[in-house]
């Protein structure tokens, strides 16, 4: 399993380099110059879901036997699909995930998105399906990122960076019409 020093894409730019973990990207020095770590993350997201849609759910390299499912949120802001690929973990019948984003001060995109419209689509292996999403809390979320740091224990350096506590997604299916 892939931890904080292993990526999927990096880029290098002088003394700089990009990593992405967990389909989050963190700089390990400021740029200076303009280069666009924003499009660099959404191109490098897209190779993951194109990979996982063409392969049947199944992402080699770095997320070769990581969890991993295709989160689509309606854009808070914009109110158009946006698709991210996301680890999660498995709690009874529901899907969690973790607002992590690489440990930086900031909650993820996603996460807005579903405080703003709790409906979501996740693809899981070949399998899609509508979510209600739900954020856990008090005793819930620390039994919940407890299990997270035991399966992937390089969680605790996102925490640790981000100075936040890390927001905990509960994803249940919704039920069939």
């Amino acid at each position: 399993m892939r931890g904080p020093g292993r990526c999927c894409c990096t880029k290098s730019v002088g003394r700089q380099t990009i990593w992405r973990v967990a389909c989050v990207t963190f700089r390990q020095f400021p740029f200076p110059g303009g280069v666009n770590v924003s499009s660099e993350r959404l191109r490098c997201n897209q190779l993951v879901i194109d990979e996982f849609r063409s392969a049947g759910g199944v992402v080699g390299g770095d997320f070769a036997g990581v969890p991993l499912l295709l989160l689509t949120t309606t854009g808070a802001r914009s109110g158009e699909p946006r698709v991210m690929p996301v680890t999660y973990l498995e709690d009874g019948g529901r899907l969690v995930v973790f607002g992590a984003n690489g440990g930086r001060p900031n909650h993820p995109g996603w996460y807005h998105n579903l405080l703003a419209d709790p409906a979501a689509r996740v693809e899981v292996g070949t399998e899609s399906f509508p979510v209600t999403a739900s954020v856990a809390e008090d005793a819930e979320h620390d039994r919940l990122w407890a299990l997270q740091l035991l399966r992937t224990p390089y969680f605790a350096g996102f925490q640790e960076r981000a100075g936040r506590r890390i927001p905990v997604v509960v994803l249940t299916r919704d039920a069939a019409p």
